[in-house]
């Protein structure tokens, strides 16, 4: 009889898993050991930067010189892909869309990348949500150039002139919310100056205007200004670091005439949101070993480029603050898209 009930009991009782969750559990668990074996076998095939520039400019000089050297260390071909247009919206946003797997990465930029999105309406990607930082690659200040007509030979004596002459200077930039219009509007903020802003579409007719003092100053990269200063077209009163940079010994920072003034154009590696953890600090600790070559840092310097060694998580940070820091700028400026 014992046994009887026993067997009844046996027959009548549910397994504690059905068969469809055992085969789920299985599925799942094999899915997870083939992404994990994916993400150690990672790479094993070429990767694509995506360079939201045209070619030829200097955020397509850093990303190549980078590439050239991760693929050497990866030893996969890393892919340099320019997707210019729309204020680097157009080549975020593919990257932005991408799947996670480490495959696609976005070179990316502060006043493009993560400055457009506060100006432009309708972007179609939020830069704090939809990218995983992964390392940032360089730093380099802005300079403060003014044409020689205008007779200052240092910030203070450009803001003296300035203040002599209310809204009679204007300064040039490549266009609406890009780095160098934010840098006179922040120039005109804490230094208590009225200067005009002049938008241009490019760099080329900026410098022209410039050059040939239609227009009074400008904030511009060091590459750009720097062999018109050399040649005497152009003064170079100051640079947006906080601290002298090692490209121009003598070149104050315009922070130590006008406190809190900072103006620096940084580059840096993302990824799409979701990419795994294990991805992200490989390429961050690749990206580290390119940074400290020798050769990089030369080639770097020789253009006013610091090489800047981050974490994930400080790049993270990094971009939050820099974002807080402009749009109370962009608000309180009323910057709008034209």
């Amino acid at each position: 009889m014992q046994s009887l009930s026993i067997r009844r009991l046996a027959q009548t009782e549910r397994p504690l898993v059905s068969p469809i969750a055992a085969r789920g559990f299985v599925c799942a668990s094999l899915l997870a050991c083939v992404c994990a074996a994916a993400q150690a076998q990672y790479p094993n095939r070429p990767i694509r930067l995506v360079v939201p520039y045209p070619p030829g400019g200097p955020t397509d000089f850093v990303g190549r010189a980078v590439s050239a050297k991760l693929t050497e260390l990866l030893g996969q071909q890393i892919v340099v892909d320019n997707r210019p247009g729309a204020a680097t919206v157009i080549g975020s946003d593919l990257v932005a869309r991408a799947a996670p797997d480490g495959y696609n990465l976005l070179f990316g930029t502060g006043g493009g990348t993560f400055l457009a999105p506060l100006i432009l309406p309708k972007v179609p990607y939020n830069p704090q949500k939809d990218f995983a930082p992964v390392a940032m690659l360089v730093m380099s200040p802005q300079v403060l150039v003014v044409h020689p007509s205008v007779g200052a030979n240092s910030v203070k004596e450009l803001i003296a002139v300035a203040k002599a002459r209310p809204g009679q200077l204007n300064y040039s930039s490549v266009g609406t919310g890009t780095a160098p219009h934010l840098g006179g509007e922040l120039f005109k903020s804490l230094a208590g100056v009225d200067i005009v802003h002049v938008p241009y579409k490019g760099t080329a007719p900026a410098m022209t205007d410039l050059i040939a003092g239609r227009v009074q100053l400008a904030f511009s990269s060091i590459p750009t200004v720097l062999t018109h200063v050399q040649a005497g077209r152009l003064k170079m009163l100051g640079t947006g670091g906080a601290k002298l940079s090692p490209a121009l010994p003598g070149i104050p920072p315009i922070a130590d005439t006008v406190p809190g003034f900072e103006l620096v154009t940084w580059y840096a590696i993302f990824a799409p949101a979701g990419t795994p953890a294990t991805i992200v600090n490989r390429l961050n600790r690749e990206i580290a070993k390119v940074l400290k070559d020798a050769d990089i840092q030369k080639r770097f310097g020789e253009q006013g480029l610091e090489t800047t060694l981050m974490t994930p998580q400080e790049l993270k940070r990094y971009t939050e603050t820099d974002v807080t820091r402009w749009t109370r700028l962009i608000q309180a400026a009323n910057i709008k898209a034209q």
